[in-house]
């Protein structure tokens, strides 16, 4: 691991793995089985220093560096086995801290960022629509000038944490004709009237991270509630899905290394037969698996986190990122199961419910289809 990290930022991984151990352990199951998100937990992550990592030290942030906050998320997703809990703090440090760091105004920044660094403030960001996920612009949610405010109207579904929310950056258009120049985002406050939470969603994994369905009706905004400019909305989309894609399975990493750890140590216990299991070549061939899926996933991740952290494009990196850590984590998880068995079926040992969070990763933040696409497109195909 030392190979990836500074020693500074290898702290806080280990920071995190403490932290985790002690304060995020409790009753994984029963939140799981109620889909309950852990918001106590949450805002501890934030005292820790855990959600201002990547901001700087006068918007309530901390080291300003964006390696240490995927070292501190690979280890809370090590030691904390609420995939759902990292997955949705994730979504708030990605989605809405770091758009409103990257494209607020001052104002915005210092009122919304020290409440988001600190845990106090939740977000969640609200940009899919029934019929406008993976093609965003063809999105039906307006937003309307009027005198001396802006009135949005529309649903947005699928949104993680949208039903817990503190504050929303949403996606609207200004005029549909205009296509992509038409998309504008917004700073969206919970209690802004004519928000609804209209639904929440079940589904089947990642229970702990709530999804929920918003109706916008006749939600009346002040004109300095947009963020970046109007007909700017696809740049701060874009750069949501980049940091998002590329990092919110830093969590998974160390979801995958215990995993890892788990089934080596079991292989070895084990006995079957007079030996143990991982005397057995297609029990050993399966964990050598796991181990090449977990090491190429940390390197991709990383290697994103750097190119990011120096301010570059990473558009490419962000794609393979996402698409390669989510199969893998499917792999693992499916792996698991076998190599425990009936262990691994039952909900018990937990070893399933890695199973049920993974599979949301091939769908989420663009589905690996459109990662593919991505891909090829920066290949020139």
């Amino acid at each position: 691991m030392d190979d990836l990290l500074t020693p500074a930022q290898r702290s806080w991984f280990d920071a995190a793995v403490t932290f985790a151990r002690s304060e995020l352990c409790d009753d994984v199951a029963d939140r799981d089985l109620l889909g309950k998100f852990h918001r106590d937990g949450y805002r501890k992550c934030g005292s820790l220093g855990l959600l201002g990592l990547p901001v700087p030290k006068e918007y309530g942030g901390g080291s300003d560096d964006l390696v240490s906050a995927v070292a501190a998320v690979e280890g809370l997703g090590y030691a904390c086995p609420d995939t759902g809990l990292v997955f949705a703090l994730g979504a708030s440090l990605w989605t809405v801290t770091m758009p409103i760091l990257a494209f607020g105004t001052e104002e915005q920044k210092r009122r919304w960022l020290p409440g988001l660094c600190d845990g106090s403030l939740f977000g969640a960001n609200a940009a899919s629509e029934p019929e406008a996920g993976s093609d965003i612009f063809s999105m039906n949610t307006t937003a309307e000038k009027k005198a001396d405010r802006w009135v949005l109207n529309g649903r947005k579904v699928w949104i993680t944490g949208g039903a817990i929310a503190d504050v929303l950056v949403v996606f609207a258009t200004i005029d549909p004709g205009k296509g992509a120049l038409g998309l504008t985002s917004f700073i969206v406050p919970r209690d802004t009237p004519g928000l609804r939470v209209v639904r929440e969603i079940p589904k089947l994994g990642m229970r702990t991270a709530p999804m929920a369905e918003l109706a916008f009706e006749d939600c009346e905004l002040p004109l300095d509630a947009i963020l970046e400019r109007e007909g700017r909305g696809a740049r701060v989309f874009n750069a949501a899905l980049e940091w998002e894609r590329g990092a919110i399975l830093a969590g998974t990493l160390g979801t995958m290394r215990r995993q890892l750890e788990r089934c080596v140590d079991h292989a070895r216990r084990r006995k079957q037969f007079g030996q143990s299991i991982g005397k057995f070549q297609a029990v050993s061939h399966r964990i050598v698996d796991m181990k090449l899926r977990h090491e190429t996933s940390r390197q991709l991740i990383y290697s994103f986190a750097r190119k990011k952290a120096r301010g570059e494009d990473a558009t490419l990196e962000a794609a393979m990122a996402k698409l390669h850590v989510s199969e893998c984590f499917v792999a693992n998880s499916l792996d698991s199961i076998r190599h425990f068995g009936a262990q691994g079926y039952i909900t018990e040992t937990g070893i399933e419910r890695d199973l049920r969070d993974s599979v949301g990763g091939v769908i989420f933040s663009g589905t690996n289809d459109i990662q593919r696409n991505i891909i090829a497109a920066r290949m020139k195909l």
